[in-house]
């Protein structure tokens, strides 16, 4: 696995802006989850967290804002080159969006046991019946990630 140019070998970099965005999610009260597309280059196209409770929108979650900022960005559906870092794995709904749009490489943090469609409930991503599937890195900064989500479910119930 060769990253972009720009990207540290192991991904920590492009992870650790996708935590800072996650951070924007708490002010609107949704899951703190963050993520961020950037080029093959390694610059960053577009970021999205989830906005879910904020838009009043099933769909908001964030690889799905990011995912259409940076198609909008780029003037292209088509995602080729581009990698897309999220500090939660992908439900299936999202999961289906990188396939569908794509993004040539999934990064991800934490592992969802709950909704997790990259690995641990379903893998969608690498399902041979589909017509493309992007390269996938799971576990950046797993711990990181991990407690942005955790520590926002024990604040709320």
């Amino acid at each position: 696995m060769t990253p972009p140019a720009g990207l540290s070998r192991d991904f920590d970099e492009v992870m650790r802006k996708a935590i800072e965005v996650a951070s924007s999610a708490e002010a609107s009260d949704d899951v703190p989850v963050g993520a961020v597309v950037v080029g093959a280059d390694g610059q960053l196209i577009a970021t999205g967290h989830n906005l879910r409770e904020a838009n009043h929108d099933p769909t908001a979650h964030a690889e799905l804002v990011a995912i259409r900022s940076a198609a909008s960005a780029l003037g292209s559906w088509r995602l080729d080159g581009c990698t897309l870092a999220v500090t939660l794995e992908p439900c299936t709904m999202c999961a289906g969006a990188i396939v569908l749009s794509r993004l040539s490489r999934l990064v991800f943090g934490a592992y969802d046991a709950k909704a997790g469609a990259v690995g641990s409930l379903w893998d969608v991503v690498r399902d041979r019946r589909l017509n493309h599937r992007p390269e996938v890195v799971g576990g950046v900064l797993a711990d990181e990630t991990g407690i942005l989500v955790r520590d926002f479910f024990v604040a709320h119930r």
